[in-house]
């Protein structure tokens, strides 16, 4: 079969917390100051009451609000697609899944947690919401959001992405948001950075610093993340419960589950109600794979250490796998895994070794991409297409051993936005960037002692 799909009764009705299943617990967030755990009044400035709940929350199963699943009908349940024409022409006895996000207005999978997170502010009056965006997915999704439940909507854009994806910017226009080159000079922070270096690039933990600023500082405004928290990652397992229902129809089941990750949601949703089955030891030899880029290698070159999830450090410190908050990656075409860290959840079961991590440069990335495209027909974005060049090089590896493993990786968007990036691939216009190893011990300096 080559398109698996669900009926929309099948829209979970919870949301799956790994919380509840971890061996032990997660290192809880620190105040920067104290340098003592945070608790849910620490986090009532920016974020409302029924999020924080679920940040903390040791319960397996959270209920999705008949609210957020009546929206989540709009493109969900979302296909489970075989690849069967990327298998013929890799000529592997492999068997290639993807799930395809791109199905969404947005056409990614951010709303998955944009709705929920405009829903409870929604729910406790909010009237403003202030976020960042990379690569501009998440402020498409939040866009797209708050439009719905009629807030206001403020997005500070990565510099780089800003210019390099200006359909994404008017997209998020379209949906009612304010749109701005991160960096800017509405913030102290950004009046700061653009001092220091005019010519920045800008990055996401730059753009969160921003949006962080301008929450706490604005009555009945509040932050909203699109990745990294605990109940991001949480909003974002409707995906992987869906994969394991799709797989049940067809009586499979993966041997290799395989996500990009920037901050890690997209991944995470993906993966997490199977790391669950590897937990619990019904899956021990699972494979569980994050895929990064080379000029921002977070999992694959980071420490594991405490760190501020922003650049400036306003948000609390979280334990993750870092490369320093004052890192500014470059200023590479997938702008959605620039990020200095990652979620503290995925780092966790990364560090305690149920899942692995790879990472890739820009180049063979486009290529893998291409190739999908040609033989897939959808074009996807520069993100995505880190999933897709590891998915094939998985393939490629049960043709070298013939072995008829099943490989699925979470797609997470369309590419659409993303044209003039594959324009500068077919112009031979891409460069490789490896972060160089001096740079990422200069940021690490510069982290909290403790």
């Amino acid at each position: 079969m080559k398109k698996i799909i669900l009926d929309e009764n099948e829209i979970p009705k919870e949301w799956y917390n790994i919380q509840a299943d971890l061996k032990t617990p997660l290192d809880p967030p620190l105040n920067p100051k104290t340098q003592k755990p945070i608790g849910p009044e620490d986090l009532k400035a920016i974020f409302p009451m029924g999020l924080i709940k679920q940040e903390v929350s040791q319960e397996r199963y959270i209920p999705i609000p008949e609210e957020v699943r009546e929206i989540y009908r709009i493109w969900r349940p979302s296909p489970l697609y075989r690849a069967d024409r990327l298998e013929k022409a890799l000529k592997t006895p492999a068997k290639i899944y993807f799930k395809w996000e791109g199905v969404s207005p947005p056409g990614s999978h951010k709303p998955n947690s944009a709705v929920p997170q405009v829903y409870y502010n929604m729910k406790e009056g909010i009237e403003k919401i202030a976020t960042e965006t990379g690569a501009g997915q998440w402020g498409s999704a939040l866009a797209f959001a708050t439009s719905i439940f009629n807030i206001k909507c403020r997005i500070y854009m990565v510099r780089c992405s800003y210019e390099q994806k200006p359909y994404r910017r008017v997209l998020m226009e379209n949906w009612g948001a304010e749109v701005f080159s991160s960096p800017t000079n509405l913030t102290n922070v950004g009046r700061e950075i653009n001092r220091k270096d005019p010519n920045t690039s800008g990055s996401l933990g730059i753009s969160i610093s921003e949006a962080v600023e301008d929450a706490a500082t604005h009555e009945n405004t509040n932050y909203a993340l699109g990745s990294v928290l605990n109940h991001v990652v949480l909003h974002q397992t409707v995906i992987g419960q869906e994969i394991k229902k799709q797989f049940e129809l067809i009586d499979d089941y993966p041997d290799i589950v395989i996500g990009c990750v920037g901050g890690g949601s997209n991944f995470s949703g993906a993966a997490f109600p199977f790391v669950r089955d590897k937990i619990i030891g019904e899956k021990p030899d699972l494979r569980i794979v994050s895929v990064e880029p080379l000029a921002c290698p977070t999992l694959t070159k980071g420490e594991y250490r405490y760190d501020f999830g922003d650049s400036v450090g306003l948000t609390p410190l979280l334990k993750m796998y870092t490369l320093g908050h004052s890192f500014v990656p470059a200023a590479i075409h997938a702008g959605g895994l620039r990020y200095h860290g990652d979620s503290p959840l995925l780092c966790k079961l990364t560090k305690d070794g149920y899942m692995e991590a790879v990472a890739y440069y820009q180049k063979e990335v486009f290529e893998a991409a291409e190739l999908f495209s040609k033989t897939e027909g959808f074009v996807v974005a520069p993100e995505a297409a880190h999933a897709v060049k590891a998915a094939i090089d998985f393939a490629l590896m049960c043709k070298k051993k013939n072995e008829k493993k099943t490989i699925v990786f979470a797609n997470s968007g369309h590419g659409h936005f993303d044209l003039s990036a594959y324009d500068a691939y077919h112009n031979k216009e891409i460069k490789d960037y490896d972060h160089p190893d001096e740079l990422i011990k200069k940021a690490m300096m510069e982290l909290p002692n403790i």
